[in-house]
């Protein structure tokens, strides 16, 4: 298997934040602590920590972290001089390096692992992931690359260095990897978005279901199901529920990521837990059909599955409509057709559910015709 390794730079002096950020605290570890969770959670074999600025105290976080810490007496001469001292203390034999500054605590680890895949068929020097077009963090260093680095005297640090080799960009779903912590408001956004870690934003699930090969139409199916859902969740929260309108958004986007493969209810489930999002899973695999009576409570699930059966490609329609296009469809399979009335008496059913709790008509909500 690729050995690689890791540079974390966390040697400055955190001067616009008040506070220290290696060993400031985001969610119950060090920043220093999450960026050695990330890498270690990835498989990298070797990671150090670059110090400088109160270097016994990074460097004791580090070691009760897993991680080698590595002190660069020039760290007042700028971050640069702070790459170049990890860089030149890994030891030899690495396949590849990452290198990321603390204070960029979010990166999702299958972003690492999309750069780690990528490097087995690429021929670039210098890995870097994208969101939406934007490169950010942690590019991913071959050992013609850190040569490169390590003898750069030109100015303008790692990215001067880095911009006269071959570079690639391996988009990924993640718009962490743009995100830093750099004042008390970025620190704030940090704690907010750490809460929301268990669900893509919408710009990463579409970016997601684009990496996926997700045609247009279905697209705009998964927005028009998350907008349906998002409907049906803020009418029922206004009479007093909690659902999550942040996840109730991403699984009506995601619902049908694996469109097309059989059982991709269950396909798309998989991908979705596989990337990390349980809760999303769990959507995902119970949108095709939900026996109310085995459903007491609504959740965001049951609203997902509803909003499905109210939306076709991205045009609302009545519930009845919906099923006798299928009916229509399959109509010389008794047994088809019976599964069908089954699913379409669920769903009526879930949707009567619905307008009771909430105390309005779901087609009048939805600006759904008869």
């Amino acid at each position: 298997m690729t050995r690689f390794a890791a540079v974390v730079l966390s040697a400055g002096k955190s001067s616009r934040l008040p506070r220290f950020k290696p060993l400031l605290h985001l969610g119950g570890r060090s920043l220093l602590g999450r960026a050695a969770e990330l890498f270690q959670g990835c498989g990298v074999a070797e990671i150090l920590a670059v110090t400088g600025c109160r270097a016994g105290e990074v460097e004791a976080e580090a070691t009760a972290c897993g991680m080698r810490p590595v002190f660069n007496p020039r760290h007042e001469d700028g971050m640069f001089t702070s790459v170049q001292a990890g860089l030149a203390a890994l030891t030899p034999g690495f396949e590849a390096v990452f290198v990321l500054p603390v204070d960029i605590p979010l990166v999702r680890p299958t972003s690492v692992a999309a750069l780690c895949a990528r490097l087995e068929t690429s021929t670039a020097q210098v890995l870097l992931p994208s969101f939406l077009g934007e490169p950010g963090h942690p590019p991913l260093l071959r050992p013609e690359a850190v040569a490169h680095a390590l003898s750069w005297s030109g100015g303008g640090g790692l990215a001067a260095a880095l911009e006269q080799l071959p570079m690639e960009t391996v988009p990924v779903a993640d718009a962490q990897i743009l995100f830093d912590v750099d004042d008390d408001n970025a620190f704030a956004e940090a704690e907010r978005r750490l809460l929301r870690l268990e669900a893509p934003t919408p710009d990463e699930a579409l970016a997601l279901l684009r990496l996926r090969g997700v045609a247009e139409r279905g697209l705009a199916h998964g927005r028009g199901v998350a907008d349906a859902a998002l409907a049906l969740a803020g009418a029922l929260n206004a009479r007093g529920a909690t659902l999550d309108l942040a996840l109730v958004e991403a699984a009506g986007l995601l619902h049908d990521i694996a469109k097309g493969q059989p059982k991709h209810e269950a396909a798309g489930a998989r991908i979705l837990a596989d990337l990390g999002f349980a809760r999303l899973a769990e959507i995902v695999a119970a949108h095709r059909d939900i026996d109310p009576a085995e459903a007491p409570v609504l959740t965001e699930r049951e609203l997902v599955y509803l909003a499905d059966k109210l939306v076709r490609g991205p045009v609302r329609m009545p519930i009845r409509q919906r099923f006798q296009e299928k009916l229509d469809h399959f109509a010389e399979d008794a047994e088809a057709c019976a599964a069908i009335r089954r699913r379409l008496g669920h769903a009526l059913s879930m949707q009567a559910r619905v307008e009771a709790q909430c105390g309005k008509n779901v087609q009048d909500l939805l600006g759904i015709r008869q």
